[in-house]
């Protein structure tokens, strides 16, 4: 299935750009489509291209808005801390091509389904897709968190009901993000969000997910290392700003 690579480009000559949307218009059918990113296409962008020898590219890295988690491959003379690939001026187009393909072209391969369901053995991620786990939350729940987290470019999410599935998946797969639900019915409602902090293969981010968590739960969740509760029935807003630091 041909997936689509939303691009995010910061600087760059006139020029240089227009090369850009020629090559990212060319048909292809035996890699992703790339797609310049804007602000207003209502998704997260997978990869950042960055011109750092532009003035835009030293406001975006600063930013409060700019995302450390995303991949970016820097172009120009001093890469930023972190870049997971740099390239030098006169630019090699068709080496950019295959730094992205090296990212994304092995998705061509995986059938990337939000809805479909997790329970089976996970097998490993193509190169460049961001994984989520999905601990203890009702299905009916899952539907909506996995659309939203698609729309942020993570693009897998999986799912465990128990501890025990919990710890086999996280042995498994390297997820970015655990959403974990606190259930107010269980004699512990925290009983998953404990246990899952308190793992050493943990994701580095966690969130919560509960219904109508007063100040006393955001301040637990915040002491187990959770950045965020999201609230039950889910807020779009708060979803989407949490979503955004991912």
């Amino acid at each position: 299935m041909a997936i689509t690579v939303w691009v995010k480009v910061v600087g760059f000559s006139d020029a240089e750009r227009h090369t850009l949307n020629t090559l990212f218009r060319v048909s292809r059918t035996d890699g992703p489509k790339y797609v310049l990113w804007t602000p207003l296409d209502g998704t997260s962008p997978n990869v950042a291209l960055i011109d750092v020898d532009s003035y835009e590219a030293g406001l975006d890295l600063v930013s409060p808005g700019f995302n450390p988690h995303l991949k970016i491959i820097a172009v120009g003379e001093s890469a930023p801390t972190g870049a997971w690939r740099s390239l030098q001026r006169p630019v090699d187009w068709g080496g950019l091509v295959q730094s992205l393909d090296a990212l994304f072209a092995s998705s061509q391969e995986v059938d990337i389904d939000i809805f479909t369901d997790t329970s089976a053995a996970p097998s490993p991620p193509p190169p460049g897709i961001r994984c989520a786990l999905l601990v203890g939350i009702p299905p009916v729940e899952t539907y909506y968190l996995r659309a939203r987290l698609a729309l942020a470019g993570v693009l897998v999410a999986d799912e465990a009901q128990t501890q025990e599935a919990c710890e086999q998946r996280l042995q498994s797969r390297h997820y970015g993000l655990a959403l974990v639900f606190v259930d107010a019915q269980k004699p512990d409602p925290w009983e998953f969000a404990k246990h899952v902090g308190g793992l050493a293969a943990r994701p580095p981010k966690l969130m919560a997910v509960m219904a109508s968590p007063d100040w006393r739960a955001i301040r637990q969740a915040e002491t187990m290392g959770y950045s965020d509760v999201l609230e039950l029935p889910f807020n779009p807003q708060q979803v989407f700003s949490a979503f955004q630091k991912v």
